[in-house]
């Protein structure tokens, strides 16, 4: 009797664990978001669990085991958009938490849901939607105080807000920096610039005091969604992860600490979910680090994801965290396998180096990241499966895409230090840099990894400035990835000389910057 027993309660524990969700995912014509008799119910669109994906069947059904908690989401299929919150944050997935989430110092966490509805519905409404569009990215808008929202507000939104031409926005992680009261904040902001936004994890977005990996997307899938969905929009899909560890799951590692990496249910998902991508579509998978070395990301899951994306021929991935900008091309070397070498765009901060530095004449730090780069957001331009990026820096002309600096003078015919230096901010080693003098014959720049003179410059005066006002130094030069320089020509006429620079970028697009120098008389320096 008592293994009887025994048996009755392992069995009523199994069919407590395991549940399973279902419901129907259908064509909401009028928007009202409820499902009407005589609506169409789509067949073939993808549902998860967080972990398994299924396509719903003829009837729109899809049936999903569930153990525990899980995020129930709709994969959004072409030509078609979900519902949107007040922030335009897509309505694309159902918390299945029944005890909710801790309610931790600092907010409040989700509600429990209770038992699992008897059926969970996803509403899609059609949209039109071209294989040729473009969408905003932006990378660590981390506002720490409030201060930082208003700056984000001026310095980035301000020149988005009502924009035209683009269908929608990605930040790629630290949407915050570590304060929770401004996760709200954050979204209104975005939210002025009229667009749907999707939203990357980062590191400084995770609750602290989670005791696992699971628990630390507590706070963000509070504010903001889940930390792991997809999506998809004309001819490319969209695979949005949180990579980032936490606790660190190396031994040794202090304990606020994380690793770049994925949790087992993650790559169910990256690999249940790409399974069912078609071969011929872009596919771009964003996260918040970047795919270096092991002490960013740990081997074997970097290992992964290049084993699932590697028959794919058209994959883009996009990254942040740096606080500079890089194009990392992917190799065997690196542990890639596919046919060409895998770019990865790891974008520049639209907190440029954490609001530091001078204060512009809007009352916003200047921000200058620590290889050069401005503060700002990029446009990435998709046509069918290919793409194509272009960086734009806040407060600056729509064609300025790179710093020329030139010496004011330098003395004719002799040895001279100084350089021209050209640093174009979304430089990558597939560009061809070139420069000519006075409309004369263009000639090669040399690529080098060296700091950026402007910023030099910049932490040289700060460093020696008796009057800062803004408690935020900036940070110290870094070697760019996107620098090229040639030694200033001095054996020309004396006088001013015009530098033009012309740039083909990795996408085989020019684009042309400017300075000028002059070139004067020696003069006798001792009696």
């Amino acid at each position: 009797m008592k293994y009887l027993l025994v048996l009755l309660l392992l069995s009523t524990t199994f069919v407590y664990g395991q549940q399973y969700a279902k419901g129907r995912v259908y064509c909401d014509l009028n928007g009202n978001g409820k499902y009407d008799r005589g609506e169409k119910l789509l067949a073939g669109v993808g549902v998860t669990n967080g972990s398994d994906v299924v396509l719903t069947n003829e009837k729109g059904q899809y049936t999903l085991p569930i153990s525990g908690e899980a995020t129930i989401a709709v994969i959004k299929p072409a030509q078609y958009r979900t519902a949107f919150d007040k922030y335009n944050k897509p309505c694309n997935y159902y918390y299945y938490k029944p005890e909710g989430t801790p309610s931790r110092e600092g907010y409040k966490g989700i509600a429990p849901t209770g038992k699992l509805p008897s059926s969970i519905d996803f509403a899609l409404v059609p949209q039109e939607e071209s294989a040729t569009f473009t969408a905003l990215l932006m990378g660590d808008p981390q506002p720490h105080f409030e201060d930082h929202i208003s700056y984000f507000s001026k310095a980035i939104v301000s020149e988005l807000e009502g924009i035209k031409g683009v269908s929608f926005g990605i930040s790629l992680g630290d949407v915050n920096d570590e304060n929770f009261d401004l996760f709200d904040p954050y979204s209104r902001e975005i939210s002025k610039i009229g667009v749907p936004w999707y939203n990357v994890m980062g590191n400084h977005d995770m609750d602290f005091e989670a005791k696992t990996d699971e628990e630390s997307d507590d706070a963000f899938e509070t504010f903001i969604g889940p930390a792991n969905y997809a999506f998809n929009y004309g001819n490319a899909h969209f695979l949005i992860l949180d990579n980032v560890l936490f606790p660190n799951p190396r031994s040794a590692a202090s304990p606020k600490s994380y690793w770049g990496g994925f949790r087992a249910d993650q790559k169910r998902f990256i690999e249940n979910n790409l399974k069912l991508v078609d071969k011929n579509k872009l596919v771009v998978v964003a996260f918040h680090i970047p795919l270096l070395g092991e002490n960013a990301i740990r081997k074997e899951d970097k290992a992964f994801l290049f084993e699932c994306l590697k028959e794919f021929p058209h994959v883009l991935l996009l990254s942040a965290h740096l606080h500079t900008q890089n194009q990392y091309l992917h190799t065997q070397e690196d542990g890639w396998q596919g046919s060409a070498p895998l770019h990865e765009y790891n974008a520049g901060a639209t907190c440029g180096d954490f609001y530091s530095g001078y204060l512009d004449e809007a009352g916003v730090p200047q921000s200058l990241m620590a290889d050069g780069t401005p503060k700002g957001y990029a446009f990435l331009r998709v046509d069918g499966n290919k793409y194509s990026i272009d960086y734009q820096a806040s407060g600056k002309p729509a064609d300025y895409r790179m710093s020329v600096n030139i010496p004011r003078q330098v003395v004719k015919d002799r040895y001279t230090p100084a350089f021209i230096t050209v640093n174009f901010f979304m430089g990558s080693a597939k560009d061809k840099v070139e420069y000519r003098i006075d409309s004369g014959e263009w000639k090669t720049m040399k690529k080098e990894e060296v700091t950026d003179p402007d910023h030099d410059y910049l932490v040289q005066c700060w460093n020696r400035d008796e009057a800062v006002k803004y408690a935020r130094w900036p940070a110290a030069s870094v070697p760019a990835s996107h620098i090229w320089r040639v030694r200033v020509p001095s054996a020309l006429l004396m006088g001013k000389h015009t530098v033009e620079v012309r740039v083909t970028d990795m996408f085989g697009n020019t684009h042309f910057g400017k300075g000028e120098y002059e070139i004067v008389e020696p003069v006798r320096m001792y009696p």
